[in-house]
């Protein structure tokens, strides 16, 4: 079995707390929201990914015959717990935003509707498929805005932590709005398109690096795409430029060039000068090398005439900001709004909705947080997905999230679309819902 796809991904605490459910008959409908308490200091927004994962994951949700053995085995669990867990299935309703939307602090990304043990269960494992794709949608996001629109691609797999944040690092990355990904798996799982070059071994396995431009180039004739940093970047330009003829008498032409080393400005002016002088206008260049929005913001700022960038270890491990402050609470349960008081952790309780306003342009201008069942002036967020643990719609298509996306990234006031941290946008808190705070703070436990 796929490690992902074992319910005992999990923290022990989920078990012990469903054997206590069992044992006091605590069945009632429980109501637990997932969001992120506060912002990173380097994110001015955050991008909701990971949907289509988490509602695949609570639709097939059973516990298999040798997991049940094994639990049995440890002798933590008690022998009706454990008959009662071969039948264990989520016929809960979830309530999300839709993939690719923008969100705050906050602001609910998930609602689960479920019986205490289904909606408590579930929580550590949909928090890590969450995190991951908006921790990194969010990153790619920012990359998308600095580069406008340049030719994005994610290099990152293999600095991702683990297979599995391989793949849906390049899925987030792509909805985001990249362009495509190196990363193979990704291609034939998610249909996103695949961009390659060359590493530097290529060339070092070579005695000449004209010879290793041209059997690469020979080898793969529609997609030229030859890295030129491996010795010396001004050098490999001339030899492609004396190359390009040869290439050309067989039907090939130099698609790209990539530069992954040194002054990346200086460099691409410097290369971008001999192809030109060379009759190769054509060749575009592709600058990579730990990057993020931060150098692509200012490498495109100082005039550097890259057509695009491979962005791969910032991207793909978040370097800046590699975890979010994302959690997953109980609002209300048997029909009583409930309330975290813990310092500096309390919670807003109750089943609440977001709603967005905009101003004459159509940007974003502000968003409120308020109990579901106390409207506001402004756009419902949180949507319908799932109902007696089935999906209330087939999977959305990766091209309409990217539109969606897009349309998002559009909508985004100056001051975020540009990555500014000094104006946070104003999300407001429902007089409703702080008035049933104070309620709860005034009760005992």
């Amino acid at each position: 079995m796929n490690p992902a796809d074992s319910v005992l991904l999990t923290d022990l605490y989920q078990l012990t707390m469903l054997q206590t459910y069992h044992a006091q008959c605590m069945h009632e409908t429980a109501v637990f929201e997932l969001f992120v308490r506060r912002l990173p200091e380097q994110r001015g927004f955050l991008l909701a990914a990971g949907l289509e994962q988490a509602l695949d994951y609570l639709q097939n949700l059973r516990f298999q015959a040798a997991e049940l053995d094994w639990l049995a085995s440890t002798g933590r669990f008690s022998a009706d717990f454990i008959a009662a867990l071969a039948d264990f299935r989520f016929t809960g309703t979830v309530e999300a935003l839709p993939e690719g939307t923008v969100f705050f602090a906050n602001e609910p990304i998930l609602r689960v509707i479920a019986p205490l043990p289904q909606a408590q269960l579930v929580e550590s494992r949909l928090i890590n498929i969450l995190h991951l794709q908006t921790l990194i949608a969010s990153k790619a996001a920012r990359c998308v805005l600095a580069a406008s629109g340049k030719l994005l691609v994610d290099f990152g797999m293999r600095r991702a932590h683990g297979a599995e944040a391989a793949l849906l690092a390049a899925r987030a990355n792509y909805l985001s709005g990249f362009t495509g990904t190196a990363t193979v798996l990704a291609g034939m799982r998610f249909a996103i398109p695949l961009f390659g070059t060359m590493a530097h071994s290529l060339v070092q396995a070579h005695e000449h690096e004209a010879d290793a431009f041209a059997h690469f180039a020979e080898a793969q004739p529609g997609n030229v795409v030859l890295l030129l940093d491996t010795y010396d970047t001004e050098a490999a330009a001339r030899t492609l430029v004396q190359l390009a003829p040869h290439l050309s008498q067989h039907g090939i032409a130099i698609k790209g060039v990539r530069i992954d080393s040194g002054d990346l400005a200086e460099q691409a002016w410097r290369v971008r000068d001999i192809l030109d002088a060379g009759g190769l206008r054509q060749v575009t260049i592709l600058g990579s090398g730990d990057l993020d929005e931060e150098q692509i913001a200012a490498l495109l700022a100082a005039g550097a005439p890259y057509d695009g960038f491979g962005v791969g270890t910032r991207l793909d491990a978040a370097t800046d900001a590699p975890t979010l402050d994302m959690v997953y609470k109980l609002q209300e349960y048997a029909g009583t709004p409930r309330r975290k008081r813990s310092t500096g952790k309390a919670t807003w309780p109750g089943r609440k909705q977001i709603y967005r306003q905009h101003d004459a342009d159509g940007l974003f201008s502000g968003d409120c947080i308020s109990l579901e069942n106390a409207p506001q002036a402004g756009e419902p967020l949180l949507q319908p997905v799932m109902h007696a643990g089935q999906r209330l719609a087939p999977a959305e298509s990766l091209a309409s999230i990217r539109e969606r996306v897009r349309q998002q990234l559009a909508a985004l006031p100056a001051t975020l679309r540009a990555n500014r941290l000094d104006a946070p946008y104003p999300v407001d808190i429902a007089p409703e819902l702080r008035a049933l705070a104070a309620q709860l703070d005034r009760e005992t436990h």
